[in-house]
């Protein structure tokens, strides 16, 4: 919806006109000046996020990005300890859609970074003894698919455009970033709670936030939120604000995802984790009566037709789609994306919205860029992020330090006056060690933008281009 002083502009015009009145200068003028300008062109703001691969992986061949280094004929020149091989293991680009990946949490973060030297994601494979063993013994018939053909891990794997295609027409067409981290140097639910509060913590009492205490592993059902149960996460989410101020807001989850148990679809497993999900689990979103506003992506889709967007938009994928190793392939969550993307091009809304595509975390996919440290929970290893939108730069390479915090912070400058999720001034306090939208280094995502431009028109892809 457009903000209510451009109406009021509109109504001055059609007074004029009414009174007969043969100069509409002044009307003009105040239109002008009623008229949003920079980011407040922006009314629909939507975060799809999607999961576990590393910048390296999905771009580190792409012209003009912070890629692999290479030597001086143009070959990649990164060769990492192999522990269980004897060997050095180099980057290999794979043509299988099918990935183990790696470890990924605390302990896993320190031995892939090895103090800066970005050379221990090989290593880190041997404290998940879970992990198939493909890694250690690659002359297993069924791991030829998982290995590289000196027998490196598919952490050492990377794609190109040629594999996914849209994500690549997309980065030439608008913005990629190439300094973007995962928000902690953890896993799944630790990068979803940083992604709408700023904050991963474990509380011993859902009703205190006093009771939190900064924790990024969250080892131990009492500190999960699980669907059809009671709040785990006391602490302040950015709904909180937004609901406060009259911000429409909705948090989107695959169709077959199980909000209610024991009323369960069939495929329920295929739905949305509560990992992924944890809004329903805040303390302020129950009391304020908005675990309604999670709905299914069906509901997106009908709101992007419809032009009734919310002002923010975040939209987290079921199990197929989310391109996490092991659950689906990259093709899959490429299709998901770009049908997401493509529901809000086609929509009445196109020209008021931005679009960030994402990755919670690396997956234990190597990166060769170390990540800066801002608190004792991360950043972690580098993602993707993308940047679309009508007034998205063309065939821009963003090389600001960015992560999943930089949403936050832009949803504040656009709709809240810049408010912070800061226990000083938010009206709810809890005990953050970090107001990270104020760290020094994070970039500004208003930077990605060109306001002066014409909305440029939709871009809309197949889908599903290898059909």
């Amino acid at each position: 919806m457009r903000p209510p002083r451009f109406i009021g502009a509109a109504v001055l015009l059609l007074a004029m006109s009414a009174a007969g009145l043969t100069s509409i200068g002044p009307a003009r003028s105040a239109a002008r000046a009623a008229a949003p300008s920079g980011i407040f062109k922006l009314d629909h703001l939507i975060f799809i996020v999607q999961e576990n691969r590393s910048f390296d992986h999905y771009f580190g061949t792409f012209p003009g990005a912070d890629g692999f280094p290479t030597n001086a004929q143009g070959k990649i020149d990164v060769c990492i300890p192999n522990p269980f091989l004897g060997h050095c293991s180099t980057p290999y680009h794979t043509t299988s859609q099918y990935q183990h990946g790696g470890r990924h949490n605390d302990v896993a973060t320190g031995l892939d970074v090895n103090g800066g030297a970005m050379d221990g994601f090989v290593t880190s494979l041997g404290i998940d003894h879970a992990t198939p063993a493909c890694w250690k013994t690659p002359t297993i018939r069924a791991c030829r698919r998982f290995v590289g053909p000196q027998s490196q891990p598919d952490v050492m794997s990377y794609l190109t455009g040629r594999d996914i295609p849209n994500y690549w027409r997309y980065a030439h067409h608008y913005v990629l970033a190439d300094h973007t981290f995962a928000p902690s140097d953890s896993w799944t639910l630790p990068s979803h709670l940083f992604l709408t509060s700023a904050w991963s913590a474990a509380c011993t009492d859902p009703q205190k936030a006093g009771s939190c205490t900064a924790d990024v592993e969250l080892k131990g059902p009492q500190y999960q939120y699980r669907y059809g149960e009671g709040p785990a996460y006391a602490w302040t989410d950015i709904t909180y604000l937004l609901t406060n101020a009259g911000v429409s807001w909705g948090y989107y989850v695959d169709d077959r995802t199980c909000l209610n148990p024991p009323s369960c679809p069939v495929d329920y497993k295929l739905g949305t984790d509560a990992s992924k999900d944890p809004l329903p689990g805040f303390t302020d979103v129950v009391q304020a009566g908005t675990r309604s506003n999670v709905q299914g992506q069906s509901a997106f889709l009908s709101a992007a037709a419809a032009g009734t967007l919310p002002s923010v938009s975040w939209i987290v994928p079921g199990a197929k789609d989310a391109e996490h190793p092991n659950h689906g392939t990259y093709r899959t969550g490429m299709a998901h994306v770009t049908q997401l993307v493509n529901a809000a091009m086609q929509g009445p809304e196109w020209n008021s919205t931005a679009i960030f595509v994402a990755w919670d975390d690396w997956g234990g996919f190597y990166d060769h860029v170390q990540p800066p440290s801002v608190d004792a929970a991360g950043y972690g290893i580098r993602v993707p992020l993308i940047v679309i939108g009508p007034y998205a730069k063309k065939g821009y390479v963003d090389h600001q330090t960015l992560s999943l915090d930089a949403f936050l912070k832009l949803i504040e400058d656009r709709f809240l006056g810049s408010a912070r999720l800061d226990p000083a001034t938010d009206g709810r306090w809890d005990p953050r060690p970090t107001v990270r939208e104020n760290v020094s280094i994070l970039g500004d995502l208003a930077n990605d933008f060109d306001f002066t431009q014409a909305p440029r028109p939709p871009y809309i892809l197949n889908p599903r281009p290898f059909h």
